[in-house]
């Protein structure tokens, strides 16, 4: 819980506040964080309201997102909390990525930034004292360590095939989706490119206008742009395997009409009806 007002917050040089850390509560020794409220003019972040922001220093390697949050949850309701290697911008393109193939984080120190969703706990945070150390792991929320941590990291890098296939099922279906959108567009351009080359527009209450049907020219070019379509989008023998598998098919296709023929000509000479000239 948070302490009473009656003892006083230590604060250093660059409008730190210093609070203690304990991995547990009966331990001797304790890490310090310095916090302060996140005030940056040039920053530009939806994800980081100035007023409601706390920003974190000196985060140890076992404090995991999780971790943190239940730490400050004490000082008021949290919306979200992110953890960087360094201050800076937040790095939105791997929020896009599945946590399968998402690359592996540093197992070092890091900054961190919890955001409130009121102001008065961030100010909170700021007073509290720190003969009042937080505590990492409780009897409520115990944080694994040495062997057991160990385990449970492995048994979370092992992902079951099934959900491994939802999520690359999702990935290509939002793929396929983003690309009919493309063709959808390309379609729409190709369609106005000929209306311009090969139609004259006709509107209401203009004289001297006459439509006149498609020239050879955009006939030419519509066809020549179809026939590129089609050749990108069969790729026949892109491969090499391709090649192989098509000279063995055409060498067959071959063999087969060659016995056919040796047939028919067996055939017409039983009949007699054979006439080489």
């Amino acid at each position: 819980m948070a302490a009473s007002g009656s003892e006083h917050a230590t604060v250093i040089p660059g409008g730190f506040t210093v609070l203690s850390l304990k991995f547990r509560e009966e331990d001797a020794a304790a890490h310090q964080l310095c916090v302060k409220e996140h005030r940056i003019r040039s920053e530009k972040n939806i994800n980081r309201p100035q007023d409601r922001t706390l920003f974190i220093l000196n985060i140890p390697p076992y404090c995991t997102q999780s971790v943190v949050t239940d730490m400050f949850q004490q000082f008021g309701p949290i919306e979200s909390v992110e953890l960087c290697e360094k201050p800076g911008e937040s790095k939105s393109s791997s929020r896009n990525l599945s946590k399968h193939f998402r690359p592996p984080e540093k197992y070092c120190f890091r900054v961190g930034y919890v955001v409130f969703k009121k102001a008065s706990s961030v100010t909170a945070v700021k007073c509290h004292p720190q003969s009042s150390p937080l505590i990492v792991s409780t009897k409520e929320r115990p944080v694994k360590t040495g062997i057991h941590k160990w385990i449970e990291q492995y048994s979370q890098s092992v992902i079951p095939g099934q959900t491994l296939q939802t999520a690359v099922d999702d990935f290509m279906n939002e793929f396929d989706r983003q690309k009919k959108e493309e063709e959808v567009e390309e379609k729409e351009q190709e369609e106005e490119e000929e209306e311009e080359e090969g139609w004259v527009k006709v509107k209401k209450g203009i004289r001297g206008i006459k439509v006149r049907p498609h020239s050879q020219t955009a006939n030419e070019k519509t066809l020549q742009k179809e026939k590129a379509k089609s050749e990108r989008k069969e790729l026949v023998n892109f491969y090499s395997w391709q090649h192989r598998n098509t000279q063995k098919e055409h060498l067959a296709e071959l063999r087969k009409k060659f016995e056919e023929d040796k047939q028919k000509i067996a055939l017409l000479r039983v009949q007699r009806k054979f006439k080489p000239y």
